[in-house]
């Protein structure tokens, strides 16, 4: 599972980024700011690249909301947690697989929390990829979906598969991790013209090859009323990492 982000980049500097991986530029009304922590449960704004234009970054509010559900999204989004969807069932879920079919996108991030339990407690680590260019890390992108409440307003959910072994020692109880897709399958996410094989097949091969590191940071990423989106709760609680 994967119910926090972050993305502490500034615009330009995702762009510049992303230049040679795929090409894109911040929609005009995005309300986009770096940040360091970003909660699911509160369903604020994700940054993704849509099937519909793929050479724009977009705001998606997290946790998506399927066509048959729009008459009352709030009502929907208190009964049913679709901040994530498990990869291996999303053309057979109801809240996916329209969605799995036409509108897939790419929702990008700089590090995630994960929990990691030691004695039936949990523990929240940052993952991150390193970077000899980047101090904070490269910047990847998840394997998303997402639908639309109207023609400006987007919603997402992040997909997740099952853990491989850096993941599973990291998410320890769940043994799941986020798919980061290898910008190799990106252009092939995004098109139309993908079949639903070809998606699953993408979904079972298309994990980054690209390491992952990880290390624990404050408990405060689990308490309420408590403002995370502050650079410490990226900061690690010791200085050795997992590994």
């Amino acid at each position: 599972m994967c119910y926090s982000n972050a993305l502490r980049k500034q615009r330009e500097n995702i762009e510049k980024e992303l230049r040679d991986q795929i090409k894109v530029k911040f929609h005009p009304k995005s309300t986009y700011k770096p940040y360091y922590h970003l909660n699911g449960f509160t369903h604020g704004n994700l940054q993704i690249i849509p099937m519909k234009d793929p050479s724009t970054i977009y705001d998606a509010s997290w946790g998506i909301i399927p066509d048959w559900a729009m008459h009352d999204p709030e009502n929907f989004q208190k009964k049913s947690n679709t901040l994530n969807a498990r990869s291996e069932s999303i053309f057979e879920k109801a809240s996916f697989k329209d969605s799995a079919e036409d509108k897939r996108c790419l929702i990008l991030s700089d590090g995630f929390f994960e929990p990691h339990h030691i004695n039936r407690k949990a523990h929240p680590y940052f993952c991150y990829q390193p970077s000899t260019s980047h101090l904070e890390g490269d910047i990847f992108a998840f394997a998303g979906l997402y639908n639309e409440t109207d023609h400006n307003t987007l919603n997402a959910t992040i997909l997740t598969t099952q853990a491989n072994d850096f993941f599973m020692e990291i998410h320890n109880k769940g043994k799941r991790m986020p798919l980061v897709l290898d910008p190799h399958y990106f252009e092939d996410w995004l098109d139309p013209g993908t079949s639903s094989q070809e998606v699953n097949e993408i979904i079972a091969i298309g994990m980054t090859s690209k390491s992952f590191d990880a290390y624990p940071v404050s408990h405060d990423v689990y308490k309420r009323n408590v403002d995370t989106n502050q650079p410490y709760i990226v900061q690690p609680i010791q200085k050795d990492t997992l590994f």
